[in-house]
């Protein structure tokens, strides 16, 4: 068997330039786990000395009592600290909705990033996480067409012509309660490299190369790396309010046919995102479509 080639990361710059926002957080690489974010949640959990503690994705929380949980006295007060964690294979990556996110060494980014969050209403992270990959991967000009769009809830796509294109990238949520705070843990697979079987996957297989030649798994981790925080600490303060207009910009299903498998609304053409982040789609009337509750996919041509 040939020796694994493995990836120069920079973990040391990387780190160095995430402290400065996040402070007190590690930057981990390992060469293989079973999902970065299933190895996040399940340390918050440990170290919130509850185990069993749901996990919850940010659609659930509204409205709910989030903070139920308490943690037994003489906790460590870094039980909190974020934490990014990289993979170069993950063995069982998942995606939304328990999908299998595909991925070999070197071919994808995969990483997952955990820190505590107080947003004031949680509704709309996923597309802010969406518009900050998105601008870090794909800065536009003042009057240029994007290349990157977004398909609601959380996924990114490399356009081909208006409302089609092929999947680039997915983001997964999950949310634990240690203490009287909430972790997100904020998890990204990313296309680089092309990929054998491609053609099997359903919604077609983008990857980053075709945009910027040369790139790989290290050099985009460092262009996604402190966009994704700055998003996330903008988020907490304001909501999705800063990320509507960077949303609608490349919002792919705007103005399209779309299949859903919400109760009533099989078919409709979606009309953008309202200011909570929900998929307004008309189909005998306008519903507002919430993540979590119904999986979207562009109409068949």
């Amino acid at each position: 068997m040939p020796a694994r080639h493995y990836q120069h990361w920079g973990a040391e710059p990387l780190w160095q330039e995430l402290d400065a926002l996040l402070p007190g957080v590690s930057v981990e690489i390992v060469a293989s786990t079973d999902s970065t974010n299933t190895r996040l949640l399940e340390r918050a959990r440990q170290s919130s000395g509850h185990r069993h503690a749901p996990v919850t994705t940010p659609g659930e929380l509204d409205g709910a009592d989030a903070l139920h949980l308490r943690t037994p006295h003489g906790r460590r007060n870094d039980d909190t600290r974020p934490c990014l964690l990289v993979a170069e294979v993950q063995t069982s990556g998942r995606g939304r909705q328990g999908r299998v996110w595909h991925a070999t060494a070197g071919q994808s980014l995969m990483f997952s990033l955990a820190l505590p969050l107080n947003p004031p209403e949680w509704s709309g992270l996923s597309l802010a996480v969406g518009v900050a990959l998105a601008e870090a991967l794909d800065p536009l000009a003042a009057n240029a067409a994007p290349r990157i769009g977004l398909k609601w809830p959380n996924d990114l796509w490399l356009l081909e012509s208006p409302g089609r294109g092929r999947k680039l990238a997915g983001i997964l949520i999950e949310t634990v309660a240690v203490g009287e705070r909430r972790m997100a843990v904020i998890g990204v697979g990313l296309n680089v490299l092309p990929q054998p079987q491609a053609q099997e996957l359903s919604s077609g297989y983008g990857y980053l190369q075709e945009l910027q030649p040369g790139t790989d798994a290290p050099t985009a981790l460092k262009r996604v790396a402190a966009p994704l925080v700055h998003a996330l600490k903008t988020f907490e303060r304001e909501g999705l309010a800063p990320f509507l207009a960077g949303y609608r910009r490349r919002d792919l299903l705007v103005g399209q046919p779309v299949s859903t498998t919400f109760p009533g609304v099989a078919e409709g053409v979606a009309e953008g995102i309202d200011e909570h982040g929900a998929l307004r789609v008309r189909a005998d009337g306008m519903h507002a479509l919430v993540s979590g509750e119904v999986s979207v996919r562009p109409a068949p041509t």
